[in-house]
């Protein structure tokens, strides 16, 4: 019977001289496309190499696709695909001669559809990678990986420093891998609006501590952007209230919705209509503010 995770995590450690990465728990469901968010230095490529097994963590189990990454992962070549900046293809090879080199090292390598990627994707058949810009090398990376049948996909700041019609062609050909229900995606980015557009699931890293793990809509539908005047302010139950800032016109706070509305016919409930969506971005400053402020 297959795991319902694609990815999971218990008690993982990993310490270097001044940093620590410590994720006490940590899932993706299968079929889902997770976005992980965080600032530079946060740990979100460190995380990415400890169940890539590229590093090795003092403590904890990584376990992708129902079997522990450390034992298992030559096995697991041929279920994981790896998109990691411009990394991984050689310089001097152009998409025909990476064609028949995949041929002979993924034995489930499908050359029609690979030869069908190149095409639709127009990628020079004869021109070499290191000629290539970098929406096409990261278009070149991803027809190999959904060549070879891959159940997961691990990018890492894939979509960084592509315009944004490259990258909005990146994230249709993710959403379109993620139609078949065993396929997973997890996609590292600090470009916040696209992993709100694609995202199942959301993961905040942190100086090296997971924050937030939480599916997206129901983040979305939790988090709220308040307005109102310091005299309604100061009548709110503060616990609810993440951050706030003074304003010409009052406060505006990032809140949360389900403690600042736990008591039914209060201030809080009164201001409930005027409260607007919180976008993930709102989401994310406020949870490193308030880290900040602890």
């Amino acid at each position: 019977m297959e795991q319902n995770n694609a990815v999971e995590i218990r008690d993982l450690r990993k310490d270097y001289q001044d940093f620590t990465l410590c994720i006490p728990q940590f899932s993706l469901p299968r079929g889902c496309i997770m976005g992980l968010i965080g600032e530079n230095g946060a740990g979100k490529s460190t995380l990415i190499r400890l169940i890539m097994g590229l590093v090795h963590q003092q403590e904890g189990e990584i376990t992708l696709l129902g079997q522990d990454n450390r034992q298992n992962l030559h096995l697991l070549k041929e279920d994981i695909g790896v998109v990691l900046g411009e990394i991984g293809i050689p310089e001097i090879l152009n998409p025909v001669q990476v064609g028949k080199i995949m041929r002979d090292t993924f034995s489930r390598w499908n050359q029609s559809c690979y030869e069908e990627l190149i095409e639709r994707w127009r990628l020079p058949s004869n021109k070499k990678f290191k000629d290539f810009s970098r929406g096409m090398k990261m278009k070149q990376q991803l027809a190999v990986a959904l060549s070879h049948e891959a159940k997961l996909l691990i990018l890492d700041e894939a979509t960084n420093g592509l315009d944004p019609v490259i990258r909005d062609e990146i994230l249709d050909i993710l959403e379109e891998y993620t139609r078949c229900e065993k396929h997973t995606v997890l996609l590292s980015s600090h470009i916040v609006s696209d992993l709100e557009k694609i995202s199942d699931y959301i993961a905040f890293l942190h100086k090296g501590r997971l924050l937030l793990c939480e599916e997206k809509d129901r983040m979305l539908e939790r988090y709220g952007l308040l307005n109102c005047s310091q005299e309604e302010f100061a009548a709110l139950p503060q616990k609810g209230v993440w951050v706030k800032r003074r304003t010409a016109y009052g406060i505006e706070a990032i809140v949360d919705r389900n403690l600042l509305l736990g008591n039914r016919g209060g201030a809080a409930e009164k201001l409930q209509l005027r409260m607007s969506p919180a976008g993930l971005e709102d989401i994310f400053v406020a949870m490193v503010k308030k880290e900040a402020a602890i």
